[in-house]
């Protein structure tokens, strides 16, 4: 199939990233924006200031105001936000992207499950892994997997999109990444409450542990391959998320740990906690760690409260 032409919508710093590694990697690009002032910066300028400062953009990125027509479409806005991206847009036999790492409130939809109800026919491809955006715009080493349910397919995406300093890895359990994707940014919430909190090095690293087991209980149960944490959509990802200040989730968890106001920013992890508390409910699977976050986000429970419950809960194998 041909992927010569790629449409990127949403122009913030993750699409606007994605669209200069498409370019790099010999694509034509559509960076589709709503704001008009980014559309004539990018086509006038080649930058994007309100989201990348001075960061240069290949000049095959090309902005524009609407979706027109592509052979390739990545969808890169808030995950709260992609069923109104979708709306009205001819997607079928298209394939999609799909960027956001987030689970929608209210339908308790992962990214695929909102393409499939907004955007009938279109052919769901999900894009995660450790990655930021200065990252990937800058041309640094970046390292994703893309998970699609054809194989062959899947390769050619990742072949189109791979450039000099991207790599997509190709894989199979499209259901495991959504769920890794989504769920790393509630954990890393609390990695950054852990932090701000001042509770020690010790700590954040026996939450990533535990992290990584409760996701062990719950990919499974949604059908998604346990084999897949061990990846770059797993292990990677929730590492990153868990440990760096370049995360916006990690970020918030520092200020909630901090006892500071919460921050108006679009954590992720925010609005997909309370999903994800309802969805293990659902499933019956034990997830500690979750209701922890949720709890620290109502605002009434500070976060050494919450640590204090979480080690005096029953001790038990940690093989079991």
């Amino acid at each position: 199939m041909p992927l010569e032409r790629v449409a990127v919508i949403g122009a913030g710093a993750w699409g606007t990233a994605l669209a200069q590694a498409a370019a790099m990697a010999g694509r034509a690009v559509t960076l589709v924006a709503r704001d008009p002032a980014v559309v004539a910066e990018i086509n006038a300028r080649h930058t994007n200031s309100a989201h990348l400062g001075a960061q240069k953009l290949a000049p095959s990125v090309r902005a524009a105001s609407a979706y027109a027509d592509a052979d390739l479409v990545i969808l890169a806005v808030p995950a709260q936000a992609s069923r109104a991206a979708l709306a009205g847009l001819s997607l079928a036999g298209i394939p999609v992207v799909l960027t956001a790492k987030g689970l929608e409130q209210g339908s308790l939809r992962r990214q695929s499950e909102v393409l499939a109800e907004a955007a009938p026919g279109a052919v769901p491809y999900v894009l995660s892994g450790p990655s930021f955006a200065a990252d990937v715009a800058a041309g640094r080493p970046t390292a994703v997997t893309l998970a699609g349910d054809d194989d062959a397919a899947t390769e050619a995406i990742a072949a189109a999109l791979a450039g000099p300093s991207f790599r997509p890895y190709a894989a199979g359990d499209r259901v495991g990444v959504e769920l890794a994707g989504a769920l790393k940014n509630v954990y890393a919430l609390a990695a950054g409450a852990v932090d701000g909190a001042r509770l020690g090095a010790s700590a954040r690293a026996a939450l990533i542990a535990r992290a990584f087991a409760e996701l062990g209980r719950i990919v499974p149960a949604f059908g998604g391959r346990a084999e897949t944490l061990m990846g770059l959509a797993g292990l990677g990802d929730l590492t990153l998320s868990c440990t760096s200040e370049q995360s916006r989730n990690y970020r918030h968890g520092v200020a909630l740990g901090r006892g500071e106001p919460q921050p108006a920013s679009l954590a992720e992890g925010v609005f997909t906690a309370p999903v994800a508390q309802q969805l293990a409910l659902t499933a019956g699977v034990e997830a500690p760690l979750i209701d922890a976050v949720n709890l620290l986000l109502s605002g009434n429970v500070d976060i050494t409260t919450i640590v204090a419950g979480l080690m005096t809960r029953p001790l038990k194998r940690e093989d079991s």
